[in-house]
């Protein structure tokens, strides 16, 4: 993949909503759950989006809350919104992350580059940041597409 197509890709996931994150199911691949923000004078609601990072051959994640907020925050009560909005500490039943300040690309990295000579592909290494997490992870390619919304039941 080119890296400025990815850095261009990267860069629309600035200040939006992470819904989920994590391996998929066949754990080859890792995916980024998108709920894009609307528009200024939009009432229409973009697709949710699925960036799926393909071929990831390492994926780290470690907190961005600090020690004292955790130490604040451990109460279960705050994994559910609407019971934790009124306790002091993280309310984690948010349930989305904000990508801010965002993502970017580690230019020549040494841990794509190995990835690369074993491998006999193309491998990327990007940086992700949340007001919860930070992930790095290394991959091949990246794919982008769109969630259908789920059906209303009636």
């Amino acid at each position: 993949m080119d890296p400025l197509k990815l850095q261009e890709a990267l860069d629309q996931l600035f200040d939006q909503a992470l819904l989920h994150h994590g391996f998929v199911n066949y754990a080859r691949d890792y995916e980024l759950v998108i709920l894009p923000m609307a528009g200024p004078g939009t009432e229409l609601m973009p697709p949710t989006l699925r960036y799926q990072f393909r071929y990831c051959v390492q994926a780290n994640c470690v907190t961005t809350v600090p020690s004292h907020t955790w130490h604040e925050s451990l109460d279960d009560r705050l994994t559910i919104y609407e019971t934790g909005v009124t306790l002091d500490g993280y309310v984690w039943g948010v349930n989305s992350q904000t990508l801010y300040p965002g993502a970017e690309l580690v230019a020549d990295s040494s841990t794509a580059r190995d990835w690369a000579a074993a491998v006999g592909i193309d491998f990327h290494e990007v940086r992700i940041q949340t007001n919860v997490h930070d992930l790095t992870l290394v991959f091949s390619d990246l794919r982008i597409e769109n969630i259908p919304p789920e059906p209303h039941v009636s």
